[in-house]
């Protein structure tokens, strides 16, 4: 009886304790934000005994021009990639664009786990949010201090996914969700609605720094150029334009009114040799109030009306150059007098227009559906803007860790190929299908070297270098001395990408040496070989990054003393382990 009577004690000593453990975690548990249940993935799991590195597919490699930068296609579960990017390009990528899987529900849509995810999964949101979180972190390491990032997305998670946004990257980050209008075609589609229409959410790695940073501009206004001042979603307003300050394409004479409703005059304003001899008091729904039209006014602008209508316009002052932010509603109709059209005049398309494009340059491929057209693509890169020096920066690195078809790295390679830029890519993606070998590579592949279309139609390439890489992965579930030697020998590649040195100068068992232009990267396997490495680097000019091998993360100094000017030395794998200790702890 006693020892039955002691068990209990225990039992209820345990449950207190447990009791306990419980208010605890309730109490550290937020009480605003995004909650779920965080479900376990494979990929997840496999890296707390396998380090995932990058191998080089040699035979896929494209090569137009060496004094052009190299992009990236990665093979492989983005988890992997993203964690080996993690260590390669921390803080170097300048835009993401992201189109992930919707989570619709539909039939062989998306797989969590090896099992694709349909409505009747209790855990859907779940198992979507779990996904979704490691990967956005990952990704949000990988971007610049001034870094955006684009995401696609529909009714069926855009609210899960802003809230999940909000939570990795802050809410003070958030610039916008913008409004695609994906189709033009109407009809019978959804009951009580039809769905012509999908979401970009906008985000900042850092959008406040003194102030709000001006990261999104459509285009620059210049002398010349016109903008209409009137903005159905503003205010009515009252406004008054200086004598002399309006351009006039209608008759002289004295005008009482206005033939759109609109725009009312206040009072009646002349026109003589088409200007304003008095002032223009007019009233309507302006984007600019009274003391933005003065200060402009003081900087040089005019103002115009072409007809009897009063629909004014600003024409931008002589050398004055001004911001054009984009529409958060990207409309697609060119019929529409606000179409999104970007900064070199092209028209941002439909799905119907991405699918065409795609079929156009590989022909009919049944594995995705309603690819993204390059057009829009092109915008959101296109509207990436250098704050500091006034301009649209034409040497960023794209990233798309969904890539699918490929959609993003012909959007790269057009803009270049616009403006003379010389922007990268990388593009990562799994092979489900066949989809990376079967589609993205050789659309891209036809893309740099040009194809047929299917009218037998010669489309020139537009030029450009990719490396091919699939992710692999090394034993690594204790860090002996051993497996630190192992991952070492398959880490070469990764340094070679985080470097971007690719050329070969000397590749023997002890050291290595590759180069791009004349920027160095010297790997040494083995520590006595440091003096035959010194040797061998003695009569080539250029800067070097030296990764050296230790067991430790001993860079060994004091053998580079006399050459600390030419070297910048790094221990391995240590820096790259310290990096995946901090994702896969």
């Amino acid at each position: 009886m006693k020892a039955k009577f002691k068990n209990i004690i225990e039992e209820n000593k345990k449950l207190k304790t447990e009791i306990e453990r419980l208010k605890r975690e309730l109490k550290k548990r937020k009480k605003y934000g995004l909650v779920w249940e965080d479900k376990s993935e494979e990929v997840v799991e496999v890296c707390k005994e396998k380090l995932p590195v990058l191998k080089e597919v040699k035979n896929k490699e494209i090569i137009t021009d060496k004094n052009k930068p190299v992009n990236l296609l990665i093979e492989g579960d983005n988890y992997h990639a993203l964690s080996v990017l993690n260590y390669t390009h921390a803080g170097k990528v300048d835009v993401i664009y992201i189109d992930p899987p919707y989570n619709t529900g539909k039939k062989k849509e998306w797989r969590f786990n090896d099992h694709y995810v349909d409505k009747e999964d209790a855990y859907r949101h779940s198992k979507w949010l779990s996904f979704m979180e490691k990967r956005l972190k990952l990704a949000k390491n990988l971007l610049k201090d001034t870094g955006v990032v684009f995401i696609s997305i529909d009714d069926n998670e855009v609210a899960q996914l802003k809230l999940l946004m909000d939570e990795i990257f802050g809410e003070k980050n958030f610039i916008t969700m913008f409004i695609w209008e994906k189709t033009q075609h109407f009809g019978r589609q959804k009951v009580n609605y039809y769905s012509n229409c999908e979401y970009i959410l906008a985000y900042a790695r850092h959008l406040f720094k003194d102030k709000i940073r001006e990261l999104l501009v459509q285009r620059l206004k210049t002398e010349f150029d016109d903008a209409p001042l009137y903005n159905a979603s503003n205010k009515t307003q009252k406004l008054v334009f200086p004598a002399n300050s309006v351009i006039f394409n209608i008759k002289d004479g004295i005008y009482k009114n206005t033939t759109d409703k609109k725009y009312k005059l206040i009072k009646p304003v002349e026109v003589k040799n088409g200007k304003n001899v008095s002032d223009l008091i007019l009233s309507f729904k302006s984007r600019w109030s009274q003391d933005t039209v003065n200060r402009h006014i003081k900087e040089g602008a005019k103002f115009w009306i072409k007809s009897s209508n009063f629909a004014i316009r600003v024409i931008y002052g002589k050398n004055k150059v001004f911001r054009d932010s984009p529409k958060q509603i990207i409309f697609t109709n060119i019929n529409n007098p606000f179409v999104a059209i970007d900064r070199f005049n092209k028209k941002v398309g439909t799905t119907e227009e991405g699918s065409g494009e795609l079929e156009k340059i590989i022909g009919k491929q049944n594995i995705f559906d309603y690819p993204k057209p390059t057009s829009l693509i092109r915008y959101l890169i296109s509207l990436y803007f250098d704050e500091k020096n006034n301009s649209h920066k034409k040497d960023i690195l794209v990233l798309d860790f969904f890539a699918g078809t490929g959609t993003t790295g012909q959007a790269v390679l057009e803009l270049n190929k616009e403006d003379g830029g010389n922007r990268q890519f990388i593009l990562v993606t799994n092979n489900e299908n066949n989809i990376c070998t079967d589609v993205c590579y050789p659309r891209i592949k036809k893309v740099i070297e040009g194809y047929k279309n299917l009218k037998g139609e010669w489309v020139g390439g537009l030029g450009g270098n990719l490396k091919y890489f699939k992710t692999d992965f090394v034993d690594f579930d204790e860090p002996t001395d051993r497996n630190k030697i192992k991952f070492t020998k398959q880490a070469i590649e990764m340094l070679c990408i985080k470097e971007g040195t690719f050329e070969k100068v000397i590749n023997n068992e002890r050291f290595k040496i590759f180069k791009n232009s004349d920027h160095y990267t010297g790997i040494i396997l083995d520590q006595t070989s440091i003096p035959a490495f010194k040797k061998a680097i003695k009569g080539i000019k250029g800067k070097f990054n030296v990764y050296v091998f230790s067991l430790g993360d001993e860079i060994f100094d004091e053998d580079f003393a006399d050459v600390k000017q030419k070297v910048k030395l790094s221990p391995i794998p240590e820096a790259i382990l310290k990096v995946y200790r901090r994702i896969f702890k």
